[in-house]
């Protein structure tokens, strides 16, 4: 893929938290865990962020965190019903703290969020924007989810979305790809965490 300019780039790694994407976490049963395994979506993922950090790129830790019994989380759509029933993302919760080995770092960002959009009533934008950012580079669960509406949002706010192929996951590799090849043609590009790192002039491990 074509160069990123580091001095106005940004990373999101959303949603990788333990009820998630982990074994044992509120929507294992999903087939998430398994999918993210699959992907090798944390360590794909881990290696991208310290690339970044050596490029001087901002890393900025986005999280679903709602309270105990999900209060204030309206119930208008089976994904939110979804959290308040599984007693998922509870702040304070192993289920909501990241997955292992995507704990943020010294100089990182932490933004929390209620809906499936990164942006939607966060700090995420003032953030980016406070920061110079154009291209936001975007790692995460689901794909086909939260994923495909920060891309989306991102896209419609100015900036330009980049998808990371392998630091992404969902429930399967058909809502995975269908997220990528198709829902988000014409969004933004997609690469794999090696090809962004390289964009970006890091790679990752190095």
């Amino acid at each position: 893929m074509e160069r990123i300019d580091p001095k106005s780039a940004a990373l999101v790694i959303q949603d990788l938290q333990n009820d998630t994407i982990t074994e044992g976490g509120a929507f294992a049963e999903s087939g998430a865990p398994a999918h993210a395994k699959s992907q090798n979506v944390v360590e794909n993922v881990k290696g991208l962020a310290d690339a970044c950090r050596r490029a001087g790129v901002p890393v900025i830790h986005v999280w679903y965190i709602v309270e105990q019994g999900a209060r204030g989380l309206k119930q208008n759509a089976p994904l939110f019903q979804g959290v308040k029933e599984a007693n998922g993302l509870v702040r304070g919760t192993w289920g909501a703290a990241p997955a292992d080995g995507l704990e943020p770092q010294e100089g990182d960002h932490v933004v929390e969020k209620m809906r499936m959009n990164g942006f939607y009533d966060t700090r995420l934008d003032i953030l980016l924007r406070g920061l110079g950012v154009e291209t936001l580079v975007i790692t995460g669960a689901w794909t086909n989810m939260s994923i495909e509406h920060t891309a989306r949002h991102a896209a419609d706010a100015g900036y330009r979305p980049v998808v990371a192929s392998d630091g992404t996951s969902t429930t399967s590799d058909e809502w995975h790809h269908a997220a990528l090849n198709y829902a988000l043609q014409n969004v933004g590009p997609v690469a794999t965490c090696a090809e962004i790192a390289d964009a970006l002039g890091a790679t990752p491990g190095g």
